[in-house]
């Protein structure tokens, strides 16, 4: 056991806008800006005072040196992004931001993610040549959904995948989002039915198994475990992260040597090695889940159950808040509160560990948070207390 992040910083403050796609008020600076000062006044903490930023998933139009005017940043000491599309840094973000402050180059560091459609894009073909090239295109597939629905296929197929593990994990999310007045799906009723019948979008996913698209900017504010005993909010310590890229995976999933598969057991194996801790310790967890069958999949491969016991393992009842054995995604996950290209998991890992989640996990410690699928992926313990 060797994690010389533990227990050094915790996150202290939380921000999110969330509006549905298209229909933002503001444009996508203006959200950013409204979170960072939003996940400050929830730390007790003045802007001016954050010195760093790290963003990801291609973030090009919040360069952090643009953001000090508006919030009257006192120093700049940070100001990075990770490479990649998608929620592959979700957590890697996070870890890039604990290093610096454990190390002293930093103090108060915001990891965010911002996009507002009607502003500046995101699914449109200029703004995903970096995902969809030329070998996808000319074989007609445009969109995450369609490569992505091809890995899913073979996971199906490769692995045996019972359509009842996939509809426990969409159930449990719709679940958790009808008691979340900030998630998309507050207030509804679900049925098992709802899903079934909804439209095929990219075989295997229909409607109900792909992520919200929607407008906002989340935030969340880490600093050193010193300074978080003085702010506002219980700290939530960062126990340990890792973040990898198995052998042989590159810029063409399709060529990926186990492609059915996402990949996050890189990450995850070393996890587990360099925390010692195991998925016994995990009171909780939420994971990014652009799709249904990769969220599941990265359940899988953090260790939550083997391929075979999937259908005994991955049951609504198991799934949900608050009596289940493995509560996940406890705000809804992307499927079903929303989707700002995975901070809200971030968020809800942070709430949940406060005792502020709308769906508590009595007594919950510990949270996996999961990041990814199906490319460069990543995974951190978030604690309520040292361990």
């Amino acid at each position: 056991m060797n994690d010389g992040l533990r227990g050094k910083v915790a996150a202290v403050g939380v921000g999110r806008l969330q509006y549905k796609r298209g229909r933002s008020p503001y444009n996508e600076k203006t959200l950013l800006i409204r979170a960072i000062v939003e996940a400050c006044e929830d730390a007790g903490v003045d802007p001016a005072d954050v010195d760093g930023f790290v963003s990801y998933g291609d973030d090009r139009h919040n360069e952090p040196p643009r953001l000090v005017a508006e919030l009257g940043t006192k120093e700049l000491r940070l100001s990075t992004q990770i490479w990649g599309g998608g929620g592959t840094g979700l957590t890697h973000a996070m870890e890039v931001a604990a290093a610096m402050i454990a190390v002293g180059h930093a103090r108060n560091v915001i990891v965010f993610r911002a996009l507002a459609q009607g502003n500046t894009g995101r699914m449109g073909a200029a703004v995903m040549d970096h995902m969809v090239n030329d070998h996808y295109t000319g074989a007609g597939i445009g969109t995450p959904a369609q490569f992505l629905a091809l890995r899913a296929r073979r996971i199906i197929e490769e692995h045996k995948v019972p359509a009842s593990a996939v509809e426990a994990l969409i159930r449990a999310d719709y679940y958790h989002a009808s008691n979340n007045p900030e998630a998309v799906a507050y207030g509804q009723d679900f049925t098992i039915e709802d899903y079934r019948n909804s439209r095929m979008v990219a075989e295997p996913f229909r409607l109900f198994d792909c992520s919200r698209e929607n407008d906002g900017a989340a935030t969340i504010l880490l600093t050193s475990s010193e300074r978080a005993k003085d702010m506002r909010q219980k700290p939530v310590y960062i126990i340990g992260a890792e973040y990898g890229l198995g052998k042989g995976r590159g810029e063409l999933y399709e060529n990926d040597p186990d492609y059915a598969s996402n990949g996050n057991d890189v990450a995850a194996n070393r996890l587990w090695e360099r925390t010692g801790l195991t998925i016994d310790d995990m009171d909780c967890c939420q994971v990014y889940e652009n799709f249904s069958y990769l969220g599941l999949t990265a359940l899988v491969e953090h260790g939550f159950s083997s391929w075979e016991n999937l259908a005994e393992n991955f049951t609504f009842e198991n799934l949900i808040a608050p009596g289940g054995k493995l509560p996940v995604n406890t705000s809804g996950g992307h499927l079903a509160e929303g989707f700002i290209h995975g901070m809200n998991v971030s968020i809800e890992a942070v709430r949940q560990l406060r005792g502020q989640s709308s769906n508590p996990v009595p007594g919950a410690r510990t949270c996996l948070l999961i990041g990814g699928p199906g490319a460069p992926s990543g995974s951190m313990v978030l604690a309520n207390e040292l361990i």
